[in-house]
């Protein structure tokens, strides 16, 4: 019997979207773990993505990935949330159940978890956080999971960054023992993980910070990533930073996350990676 063409119907929501390396990270996907799917993009406009999403769904799909700027929209859209989701305030996956309803969630930081866990152990490590936006509130909870010391957010404006605090430690008042909030001039000390949640690498500059918080052990990581090195990891490698990663490998995990709530298979994320890698270099 010849084989079925009916695939079901997957997307990504942003403005714009038609850069996404998410299409072929879900084919690769697809491909490894044998599932039958399509992909695709679609750019809505600005003003317009609450129908574009309604008329998505209405055609038949069956789930969406959505990026930059409707991840806050989303959240308000979903008629399900998971955990993570609420306390993420935004929604990067949204699936169609059984039942009709739209579930969303967030795979963002378990995307950042499980990449940075690929170069150390995250237990009793002390860890910046720069930002306090919606990249950032996406990764505080996964983060605080995996039993790190400290987690101190700074943004340019304090008083963001104390929201989120706020937030987490309403929440889980456990949390107030290892979380903090200041603003980048306030920073001292050293840190064990430096993560940069600002869209800065985006326009060729940094956070204000000082070198100073820079050192031999220090692992730095831009959430972006580009064919280049990204001018937050440039700088860092040139104040002495130990290592620097860019955001391609929480890119691959929050996708896998996706996936594996989409199509109940986990796929292996080492050789998507890789390939994207090759990619980039070419």
């Amino acid at each position: 019997m010849p084989q079925s063409l009916t695939r079901d119907l997957y997307v990504v929501f942003g403005n714009p979207v038609n850069h996404s390396k998410s299409p072929l990270i879900h084919r690769l996907f697809a491909e490894q773990t044998a599932q039958q799917l399509s992909y695709q993009t679609i750019a809505a406009p600005l003003d317009g993505f609450t129908p574009a999403l309604q008329q998505f769904f209405a055609d038949g799909g069956k789930g969406c990935n959505v990026t930059v700027p409707f991840k806050e929209q989303t959240f308000a859209l979903a008629t399900q949330l998971t955990a993570r989701a609420q306390l993420a305030g935004a929604v990067n996956t949204l699936t169609l159940t059984a039942q009709g309803e739209l579930l969303g969630d967030n795979t963002d930081g378990v995307g950042l978890v499980s990449d940075l866990q690929r170069y150390l152990d995250l237990t009793d490590k002390r860890v910046l956080l720069l930002g306090a936006g919606g990249a950032a509130r996406g990764v505080v909870g996964p983060l605080l999971a995996e039993n790190i010391a400290q987690l101190v957010i700074a943004n340019r404006t304090p008083a963001k960054a104390q929201t989120l605090v706020d937030i987490f430690t309403s929440a889980d008042a456990e949390c107030s023992r290892m979380l903090s909030a200041c603003e980048f001039s306030e920073l001292n000390g050293s840190f064990d993980i430096i993560i940069n949640a600002t869209s800065a690498s985006l326009a060729g500059t940094i956070p204000p910070i000082s070198a100073s918080l820079i050192h031999a052990e220090t692992l730095c990581y831009d959430m972006m990533y580009s064919a280049q090195q990204t001018a937050f990891n440039h700088w860092a490698e040139q104040q002495g930073a130990g290592l620097t990663i860019d955001g391609l490998g929480m890119l691959v995990g929050q996708a896998a996350e996706s996936f594996a709530i989409w199509r109940g298979v986990k796929p292996a994320v080492e050789p998507v990676l890789a390939q994207l890698k090759l990619l980039l270099t070419e």
